[in-house]
Order: structure tokens, then sequence, then C-alpha cells
């Protein structure tokens, strides 16, 4: 509830609220200087000293173009790639006499790729333009010369304006909060876009400020405020406010950043701080690190080859075009007087053979162009945004719970999900729930807690042994009299168990624990109040039930750097007590040399506790004397206050002076539960030969327990701290687990190498106790040691640099926030998705994309070598063998379409299938589908169906009647009867490959065929000024003629031929996996069937697959 009901309620006065006032500082030696340099002087934006320092406007544009740099940006983006900058040469040397065909008929496929992609960009951007411009032309209240708070646009604030923001609406700049609704100045903002987290921020306003409550009183308000200059930082904010003769400390409590919204709070007053495009959000606003998959790089040197293979096509083509020139005048005799060489260009005169030589060969590299698939890029990006779509729309990854479904967030690696090798995960929230169950504790040495956890169950199961596994005992019972703790060593405990259960709990205002020790007698209640702690417990010394109160001084943040996080306390005997909970790795290295004698239990039951698959904490407490705690405050506080680059370092310095000698009381275990299906897909990862890396920064004991858990760690005889030894005999795999002190020896420059060789040649990896920076290192090591495919998988904000130094990197949308999903390249509720989104998704990406760059390369040496054939035939004279618009409309009309259609539904197996048989993902861990032997074979498969369809077309016809009438084939008629052998082989040979048939497959592969012949009816029925050779050609000369469909017939089949006897002949005897998949498919039923059985009947054929896959990548390393 809001509202004046609440304005009676004074949050500053609860601890929770008051520990977010800025403290006050002498101390300001920054402001002033480099970066921190702003100065805003609030309720004057009209001030001539603001004035000067020109500070932008709030308008905000987030397009990558705007009406002037449109055309030349995007037209330098388009020729950034190497293919369109030749057709763009092509092009203008096209207007030259050098071009074998017309400037317009070059012109118009490059104008209508180039147009398209632009096309695609404009609407893109116009888009964004919309956003932005609703977003400029938000309405906000802000306060005026007449002293009123008058609606105004966005775009129009500056910098000091005064600004009122109502409940549910967005802060329109990065504002100053100067009061709210409440009369302590608290208000709650959501900050989903900036962070993707749903729970609201507290922000607590300046007690100076917060009394400005009415909008007369904003009428004498003038105030100065030195800060930092604009910066990407959302999590630090520091300042100073300079307000009737005093400063006043700012932080980031006090900061509302635009696109945030305010939630649960009337309204707020706010100055403007930054505007525009010096909002910190807009300051974040980059754009993520460029990933190309490995197909898309392979890519470019096949069109490096195709460039290579037409040179050298033109290259031979000049050179006998040179001899034959040079030959047509000998001795003064014409050779070839038809041709008046003695009365010719430079082009063709034969005293210059040389220089002719070389224009040819200018006209050739045009004439042979079409190697080069112009089309190619733009319907690939077609085809990507496509695959994306049905990734997002899989109802097979929605995950209805929290109502999230999978998101690709971008297109340009859709491939690559079909090829990953190594997969890097995280553990907490991406393996497990992260939603912790407080299950057992160790007090003064004796353990409580019974009960098995996943883990132990798991082990047990392994073990073939139902029985308890690990310490049990009664429910938060003691083991006997004897060991019940003194009072004066429960005593701490009792102080610390807030702090204890809160860290794992997570409660945030108020908290009630009550704790049973059924033989010690003892209840305990704690309350939290608006400023102490009372706590009704047991005084072992009197025997009495007392209550005593502990006030709040100071908390010692947790931070991944310290993996800790303390409290320091004072009771009513104003004794100063320090309490710790944090890592066992940090915490038993700060007790006290005079340790307890239960240290050494404590520590037995933290490694129990971790074998058991649980998360621990330890606590420990110190006593503090007066003059101790004073002198360490004074230099705290100066750390926590101070304005400097380095403030977050002088304040862990300073928070670890005070948390030594710490004496031990205990330690917790809660149990972080794995999410649904997990063990399963790792499994099918794992037979589909992805190696499993786990990268956590748990305790070594809890990563292999959860490692065998998950089953990424295949473990069947003893464990070894060093190595895992999985079966007895000559084929011995092993485990590699390996800690974080460990990890960055390993990861130094002069043993990287040799730990990389080490990982890669065990099965398992478990790198625990990693920090953020470590597991983005593994990840960099892993995926340029190995020069595989990596994917990364992780949930939280530790997670982003692995996600980003991964090619792939996938988040999760966990109970962490939404930081790893949004900036991931995919994003997906649950870990047992991935197994869909790589098995199904990534295979059926990685298969089409592959055979669609392939069949593109096919379909261009087919139609280009045909030119090349009949050059031969034609003295090289340059003389294309079809009409120019022939060539124009192959790439973008007659072919364009089904190579789409294929890289959006072609499926070899159903998704059952593919999850069925893991071992079909292999295909693109292999890279076998987008092999060079495959791509060869394809280009070879393109010159011998150009020359069958070449040599059969002119060895049938030339020689004979063509027409009824008795005239011979003509130059017009030779060109249509080859073009249509082209079309129809270049979409029957998509019939062929394809092995999932849609009525949209089919319309577009017959409806091209079909579109062909109606262009030469309607482009034939034009003037023969425009049409040329093409006038008349079908209606007159091909359609009466049954020898022109009879030897379209013969020539596609015998064309065909070759192709469909090699996968014939490839099928029967030396299958790939999922021709295997396919053929049992088909003589099978639809029933329930082993993948075992089908494997094993097929296990030689496999076996001999994968060692020569061995081979050839030894060869290769070599």
């Amino acid at each position: 509830m809001t509202g004046p009901g609440r304005k009676g309620i004074r949050f500053s006065r609860l601890y929770s609220f008051s520990c977010f006032k800025s403290s006050f500082r002498d101390e300001h030696g920054q402001i002033g200087q480099k970066g921190y340099s702003r100065v805003v002087y609030c309720n004057d934006p009209d001030n001539p000293e603001q004035l000067v320092l020109r500070y932008r406007s709030n308008y905000v544009s987030t397009t990558k173009y705007n009406a002037f740099n449109f055309i030349p940006k995007s037209l330098f983006e388009q020729f950034r790639r190497v293919a369109n900058i030749y057709f763009l040469v092509v092009a203008c040397v096209s207007f030259s006499p050098l071009a074998p065909y017309t400037a317009s008929s070059i012109l118009a496929p490059l104008i209508v790729v180039i147009g398209a992609t632009m096309g695609k960009e404009a609407v893109e951007d116009w888009r964004r333009r919309k956003q932005d411009i609703e977003a400029n032309n938000r309405k906000v209240q802000a306060y005026d010369r007449n002293h009123n708070f008058q609606d105004t646009r966005w775009k129009k604030l500056r910098v000091g304006d005064l600004v009122k923001v109502y409940k549910d609406e967005y802060f329109p700049a990065d504002l100053l909060l100067l009061s709210s609704s409440y009369e302590d100045g608290i208000c709650y903002v959501e900050t989903t876009n900036l962070d993707g987290e749903t729970n609201l921020k507290v922000k607590h306003a300046l007690d100076v400020t917060s009394s400005l409550q009415e909008e007369n009183s904003f009428q004498h308000f003038k105030a100065i405020i030195k800060c930092e200059d604009p910066n990407e930082d959302l999590y630090t904010f520091v300042g100073t406010l300079y307000y009737d003769g005093q400063q006043y400390p700012l932080s980031l409590q006090q900061l509302l950043v635009r696109d945030s919204k305010l939630r649960n709070t009337e309204y707020v007053y706010g100055v403007v701080v930054f505007t525009g495009h010096e909002t910190k959000v807009m300051q974040n606003a980059t754009d993520p690190p460029s990933k190309r998959s490995k197909i898309e790089r392979k890519m470019d040197k096949i069109i490096y080859l195709l460039f290579s293979m037409l040179i050298l096509v033109s290259f031979v083509g000049s050179f006998f075009f040179g001899i034959t020139t040079k030959n047509d005048i000998v001795d003064g005799k014409l050779k070839r007087w038809y041709l008046r060489p003695d009365r010719t260009t430079v082009f063709y005169d034969p005293k210059r053979s040389a220089l002719a030589a070389f224009f040819h060969f200018l006209t050739g590299l045009m004439l042979y162009g079409y190697l080069i698939p112009i089309s190619l890029y733009v319907s690939i990006e077609i085809v990507k945004v496509l695959q994306s779509i049905f990734i997002n729309q899989d109802q097979d990854m929605y995950y209805e719970e929290m109502d999230k479904p999978a998101h690709a967030r971008t297109s340009n690696l859709n491939e690559e999900l079909g090829q990953v090798d190594t997969l890097l995960s995280d553990k907490t929230g991406t393996l497990t729930c992260n939603s912790m169950d407080f299950v057992k504790c160790s007090i003064a040495g004796v353990a409580y807690g019974r009960g098995m956890t996943e883990v132990e169950r798991a082990l047990a199961k392994r073990k073939g042994d139902a029985s308890d596994f690990g310490i049990t005992s009664s429910d938060i019972q003691m083991s006997g009299d004897d060991s019940v703790p003194s009072g004066n060593q429960l005593k701490p405990f009792l102080r610390s168990i807030k702090k204890l259960v809160k860290s794992h709990m997570k409660l945030s205002h108020l908290m009630k624990l009550r704790l049973s020790f059924l033989q010690g007698n003892l209840a305990l209640n704690s309350l939290k109040t608006q400023t102490s702690i009372s706590l009704h417990e047991l005084d072992h010394m009197s025997g009495r039930k007392i209550d005593r109160s502990y006030t709040l001084l100071h908390i010692l943040e947790f931070s991944s750097a310290r993996k800790r996080m303390s409290v320091i306390v004072k009771n009513d005997e104003n004794q100063l007590l320090l309490l710790c909970k944090g890592a066992d790795s940090v915490m038993f290295e700060r007790l006290s040399e005079d340790v307890p004698d239960f240290v050494s239990t404590t520590m037995d039951h933290i490694k129990r506790y971790a074998e058991a698959g649980l998360r621990t904490l330890v606590a420990a407490y110190r006593e503090l004397s007066e003059e101790e705690f004073k002198s360490w405050e004074e230099e705290f506080l100066e750390a926590q206050t101070s304005v400097s680059a380095d403030r977050d370092a002088l304040v862990d310095a300073a928070a670890d002076k005070i948390e030594r000698d710490l004496i031990l009381l205990g330690a917790t275990a809660v149990e972080d539960k794995l999410q649904k299906g997990v063990p399963e897909c790792i499994d099918k990862l794992a037979n589909a030969g992805i190696k499993v890396w786990v990268i956590t920064g748990d305790k070594m004991e809890t990563a292999i327990n959860i490692g065998l858990q998950v089953q990424a760690l295949q473990i069947k005889s003893k464990k070894e701290k060093h190595q895992l030894s999985s079966s007895e005999g000559s084929s011995v795999s092993f485990g590699l687990i390996i800690d974080g002190k460990s990890l960055s020896f390993a990861l130094s420059k002069n043993l990287e190498n040799s730990f990389l060789d080490l990982a890669i040649n065990c099965a398992s990896v478990i790198c625990c106790r990693s920090t953020p920076k470590q597991k983005a290192l593994v990840t960099r090591l892993v995926k340029k040691g190995t020069g595989r495919t990596t994917l990364a998988i992780g949930d939280g904000a530790n997670d982003v640099g692995m996600l980003q130094e991964a090619d792939i990197g996938v988040g999760i949308s966990g109970v962490e926030g939404m930081q790893a999903a949004m900036s991931s390249d995919f994003a997906i509720a649950q870990f047992r998705f991935l197994e869909r989104l790589l098995l199904v998704h990534g295979h059926w990406c990685y298969r089409r994309i592959a055979l669609m760059i392939c069949y593109f390369f096919y379909k261009n040496i087919a139609f280009g070598f045909t030119l090349f054939w009949f050059e031969t035939h034609a003295s090289f004279s340059g003389q294309p063998a079809y009409n120019d618009w022939y060539m124009s409309f192959y790439n973008v009309f007659f072919t364009s379409l089904p190579v789409i259609a294929l890289g959006v539904f072609d499926q070899d197996v159903s998704a059952r299938l593919c999850l069925k048989y893991p071992m079909l993902y292999l295909e693109g861990v292999h890279d076998i589908l987008f092999s060079w032997p495959r791509i060869l074979g394809w280009m070879l498969n393109g010159i011998l169906s150009s020359m069958i369809i070449f040599f059969f077309t002119t060895s049938s016809v030339i020689h004979q009647a063509f027409r009824q009438d008795g005239q011979v084939l003509d130059f017009e008629v030779l060109g249509v009867m080859m073009y249509t052998c082209v079309v129809w082989t270049v979409n029957c040979q998509m019939a062929i490959s394809i092995n999932y048939f849609t009525w949209i497959q089919h319309f577009f592969i017959w409806g091209s065929i079909a579109f062909w012949y109606a262009f030469l009816v309607m482009y034939g029925a034009i003037s023969p000024i425009i049409s040329t050779t093409a006038y008349q050609v079908l209606v007159e000369a091909c359609a009466p003629s049954p020898f022109y469909w009879l030897a379209t017939l013969l020539i596609v089949v015998s064309t065909l031929l070759p192709y469909f006897m090699y996968r014939a002949f490839q099928t029967e005897f030396n299958p790939m996996i999922h021709d295997i998949i396919q053929r049992r498919r088909l003589e099978s039923s639809e029933e329930e069937e082993a993948s075992v059985e089908l494997f094993f009947q097929h296990k030689e054929k496999i076996a001999s697959v994968k060692e020569k896959l061995r081979e050839q990548e030894t060869l290769l390393s070599k």
C-alpha cells in the first residue's frame, strides 16, 4: 500500500535503510579532477556557468543510420564483402567495350541483392527509429520558470532540471533523488531494463532534501552537484551536494537511472544529472563481442578458392585467345579472313596480340563471374533469421513455470550449435536449482542433521548400497551429554546464528528463527527490530532464559574476491563482537593461533558435507576492544567514503585488518538440488561426443560428487584426488579435478599448453574453487588450444565473461537474475533444454547450412563452366552462350528460392530420432558435412554436370535438323536448350538432396522451373530490340520441336545419374550415420526400438568412421 497512509512510517530508522545513507567525509580530493569534473546547477539549467559546459540534450538515438548517412554508410557495409566488391567492379567495367554483355544485365542482380539487404537494414533501423521517437516524446512533469510542474517531453529536458516522476513511470534521465511520497525519501525502483532483475531496489534521498515535499518548497531551492563524469558503471556513483553552505556526500543510493521504473511509491522529485547519451544506460549501449561461425569463416576461404578458379579460367581463355589472335595473320596472309583481322580494334589486333590477350583476360573475369554466387550472403541471412524464429517458437523448450521460451539472441551462430566439441558449464543455478535448503550444521565440533541428499542417494545407488551415507543423527540432536559445549562456547553461536541463517535463507527485514536442541533443552527465538536484534536465549551459566539485545554497527559486505561477510555488533554489556561467515578456504587461515580443539573435527564435517553435495559456510567470531574498534572504524569510514577509483580495494583492505584472529564456532550446510533432467541431458550430450567440463566455485568434494550425480564423471572403480580410473584393463579413461589455486598456476604462460594437453586427454574435467576470471581464461584456453567449437553455459553475472569468451554462450534465465541471459547468444530456462537445442536444432541447422552452401557453389559452377566450354568452341572470343538477362536472373529468380527452403525446412531425421540416437551429432562435431573433401566433391560434381550438359547438348543437335522445316540449330536455340538443362538439373539436384519434403519445397522447386518457361514466353514477347536473342525463341522455335523436350529429358537424367549412383553406392556400402538411421527407420516399424541394437549392428562401421576421423586429425596436426 502506498500513499498518505504510509507517510508516517520512518523507514530511515530501520537499519536496512539507514545503512544506505552516504556518510559525510572531509576528503573530496578527486572531485574536480579528471573523471570527476561534472558540475550541475540544480533548478538553474540556464546558469551561464553551466551553459558554457554545453552538456548534451536528452534526445536519444539508437539508430545505426540517419537520412543523410544511410546510403553511404549502408553501401559501405555491403561492400565490405569481397564478393560484392567484385560485382561492383564488374558493373563499372560493363560500361566499357570489354563487357561481354550489357551493363544493365550486370547492374540488375547487383541492385536486387544489395537493395534487398539495404531494405532489411532500413526496416530494422526504422523500427529502432520508431522506438526512439516514442521514448523522446514521452512526457514528464518538469519545474518551469512559473514555479509549477508542467508536462514536458523527455527530449527537452536539460541538466539541472527538476522533475516529478509518478508511480509506474520510467525515469527520463539519470536523476538525483531529492524526495519521495514517503517522508524519509525512500522509493522503490525496478531495474529489469538494466540488469534483467525483477526484484525491487530501494533508493534513499538525503535527509537534507527529503523534506522537499511540496511544489512551493522548490521555489527557492538552489544547489550545486559535483560528481563523476558520465561512465558506463551501473553500480557506482560518487559525488557531492553543495546546499545551504554545507557539503553532503552522494552515492548510488541517491541515483535514479534512466529506463528504470518507479514502483510502490506515489511519486519522487529529482534533479537531472546525466542526459541523453551521457546516461549510464546509454553508456552501456555497446555491441557484444562479434562472433562468426566456423562455417562462415570457411566459406570465405571457398570464395577465395572460387576467385582463384575464376582467375585461372580467365587466364587460360586469354592465353589461347592470344595465340589464336596472333595466328590470324601469318606472313601477311589472313587466316580467318571473314573476321577482317587487318581492320579491327585493339581488342582483336593480331599485331598486338599480347595486349588483346590482356583485355580478353579482363573480359573473362566478367564473363565467368557467375562462378561467384552473388545471392549467397543474403540467402544465408534470410535462412538464419527463419531458423532463429523456429528455435524461439519451439514448444519443447518452453518453461511453463516461469513463462520463458528459448530465445536466439543472435542468428549468426545457428550452425555452430551443431558442432560443439566441448561444453563448459557452471554448477550453481545452471546444473542446480539455486534454491537452498538448510539441512545440516556443525556446532563446536558436534554435527546435527540427518537424511540423505540427492548426491548421497546417487552414490549409494552406484555402489548398490541403500544405506545412509555421511553424517546421520537425530534432527538437531546432540550425540551425548558429554559433547554438549559450554555456555561460553555456545553463546557466540547464538549471536551469529542470525547472520548464518540470513546468508542461507536470504530473509530481508524480518526474521524469526527457532532451534530446538532436544537433549540440550534450548529454545532460541530471534527477532530483528528496527535498530537491533533481540535474542531470547538460554544462559548456561545461570540456567535461566534471558533476553539479550545486539546493536548492529557495521556490515563488511560479501564479494566474490573476499568470499566472506562480517557484521560487528554491540550487546547490552557494551561488548563488541565481530561475527564472520564465509568459505572454509578463507576462514580457517584467519583463525587465531589459539584455536579450539574441535577445528579438525569441524574440518572433517565440512569435508563430509561437501562429499554429500552440500554447500558449506564456516562461522567464527572475535571480541574487539573499544580502542581497537575506534581505530579501525576511523580507517574503515575513511576508505568507505573516499572518492577514488580504488575505493573498493581500500574498503577490502580495511576489512581484512579486522577479520583476523577469529575463534571458530562451527559450519552450516545447505542443499542445492539438481534441476530436472540434468543427468539424462549430460548423458545424452556425452553420447553425442561432447566433452563436458564443469567450472564451479564450490569445494572439490562437492564438485566431484555433483559431477558423479550428473554423470559428468564416469567412474567405475576407486577415486583419487588427481585422477579417476573408470575401468580396469587396457582401456582406461581419466578424470581431471583441479582447484582454483592449482588452476592459477596451470594457466600461466609456460604451463597452459601442458595443462590443456592433459585436460583434453581426460574423459571429464572439473575445475573447482574457480573465480569468474578463471572461468573465462579456461574457456579461452580450450577454444584457442583445441580449435574446436566451445559452448559455455551459466546463469549468473559471474558467468558473463565465460559466455562471451566461448564460441557460443548460452544463458539460463535463473534466480540469479538475467545478466547471463542478456549477455548470451542463446537463452534457455533450464539446463535440460540444452539437449534439444544442440541435438535437434543444432544438428538441423548445421546440416542445412552446410548443404545449402555446398549446393550454392555447385549450381554456380555448373552454370559458369557451361560458359567456359562454349568459349573453347568459339575461339575464346568472349561471346556468352546465353542472353544477358538469362544470366542475370539465374541466381536471383530461377535457383534462389529452393535453396532457401532447403536451409529452413530440410530434416535428415526427425526430432525424436535426433534425441534417440545422439551419435548422429558426431557428423557436426567432426564437421563431416562441410569438410574439404565434401566441398570439393560438390565442386567436382558441378564441373562434371556442366560438361555433360554442354557436350551432350551440342553433340545431339548441331549436326541435324532441329525444326520441322529442316532448319538446323542456331545460336539462340542452343543457348535456350543448355540453359533449360541447367535450370532443370540444379533444381532436380535439389530434389534429390532433400530428405524432408514439404509443400513449400515442392512449390519452390517446380515453381522455379515453371517460372523459367513463363519468363521465356513473357520476355520473348517483347520487341526484339529489347529481348534480342530471346525473341519468340520458345514459342516459335523450341516448344514446337519434340526434340527440344526429349533432349532436355535425356540430358537432365544423364547429368543427375552420376550423383545418384554415388549416393546409392555410398548408402549401401559406406553409409554415414544419418543414412544408417534413415534405413533403419524405413525398414522397421514405428514401434520402440533400442538405439543400442541399431548401433551394435553397425558397430564396425561407426568404429571405422571414428578411426578415419582420428587419422585425418593426426595428419592435419602434423
